[in-house]
Order: C-alpha cells, then structure tokens, then sequence
C-alpha cells in the first residue's frame, strides 16, 4: 500500500491533470459496481426472483458510462475546481489559509457552485449516454436532482470542511473521489429507483385533477 502511495504522488508530480483523471475514472467505476450489487441485492429483498435471477452479473456498460464519466468530467474539472478555488479565495479574497472563515468559503462555494453543477452533469450525461431522448433526460433530472441534492446536502459539507482545513490542494480531488466511491454508488442507486415512491417526498405537490377535469388545489 505504501509503494502506491508513492508511485500515486510520483504520477501526481509529474502529471497532475492526467493523474487526477485517471483516479477518478477508475474510482468512480468501482462505486458503479458497487451500486449495482447494492441494487441486485436490495431487489433480492423485496420482489420474488426468476429462475436465473440468484447471480449478480455485472453491467459492464453501465460501469464504462460512469466510469466515463469520472474521466471526462470529475477528473478534469475537478482539478481545476479545487485549484481554482484555493486560488481564488487567497489571492483575491484575501483569508488566511485554515482559517473558519476560509473553510467555510470552500464549503459555501463548494455546495452552491460545484455540487448542483455536478449532479446536473450526472444525470444529464447519464440519461444520454444511455440513449434516451431529450425528453425522457429532462424528466429523469427533474425526478432525481433535487433528492440528491437534499440527501447528499447533510453529507458533503461536513466532508468538505475536513477537505479544506487538513488536506493539501493537490489531494483534494483525490479525498473527495474516495467519498466518491459511495457517493457514485448512491447516485447510480439512485438513478436506477427510477420513480419510487419514497422520492416524491421530494417532489412539490401539484393541483390535481378530479373526475370532472376540475383542478383541486392542495393546502
């Protein structure tokens, strides 16, 4: 383990873009992996399985699309989000490197530019890449942005606030892709609900209709 770790920061030394997308797309492949188990499993559970159901077979497809993913697009802007970030709030804005008011400018940055952005890209290039039309995309992002959004909210800045104090800048990427093996794991879980029931907790109630088309509206 330690000789990757080194051979990790000789790559990171000598190409730190091509080290951090390379990183990403192998971790983010794995947390698709491990969704698909998590999925395979929990179906186990709930619904009666066919002849031929028992085994878990990986969808290779699906791991090469997220793990597309991690490569195109967490890798590279990710590298440059942090490196930007760091950059921005000391040279511009002037704190103090560690400082509670520095973390806390990460993390509000963080949460309100980079993590929406983020899980936008990722049902948007995943609901393509699956081939479903422009449409069919619009509707699986307004079905699983916003509970992501709100469940991954209460996690990711307490994980960032961590990031910003302790880790180096030319880690960070590679601190938030190892949560990134769960969080790719959650998002794919999550993509594969389709429309449960539990996300329409998360979904405003909207007027409906009664059986003479008159519109009821929701108190």
């Amino acid at each position: 383990m330690l000789k990757l770790w080194r051979w990790y920061q000789n790559c990171l030394s000598v190409h730190p873009l091509k080290t951090q997308i390379a990183s990403s797309g192998v971790l983010w492949g794995i947390g698709d992996i491990a969704a698909q188990y998590i999925t395979h499993s929990t179906a186990h559970k709930h619904l009666p399985l066919l002849d031929g159901d028992e085994r878990f077979i990986i969808n290779w497809k699906r791991t090469a699309l997220t793990s597309m993913f991690g490569l195109g697009f967490v890798g590279p802007v990710g590298h440059f989000w942090y490196e930007g970030l760091d950059k921005l709030i000391r040279l511009r804005l002037r704190l103090e490197p560690k400082t509670v008011r520095f973390v806390a400018t990460k993390v509000a940055a963080d949460g309100i530019i980079f993590g929406p952005f983020d899980l936008f890209a990722f049902f948007t290039y995943m609901g393509f890449a699956s081939g479903k039309s422009i449409l069919e995309v619009k509707e699986d992002v307004k079905r699983d942005f916003l509970p992501a959004l709100i469940l991954e909210g209460g996690a990711w800045p307490i994980i960032q606030v961590a990031n910003f104090r302790y880790v180096p800048v030319r880690y960070q990427l590679l601190y938030v892709n190892m949560f990134c093996l769960l969080d790719s794991a959650f998002l794919s879980w999550l993509e594969q609900q389709k429309d449960a029931a539990w996300k329409q907790w998360f979904v405003y109630s909207s007027p409906l209709k009664d059986e003479e088309g008159l519109l009821l509206d929701i108190q």
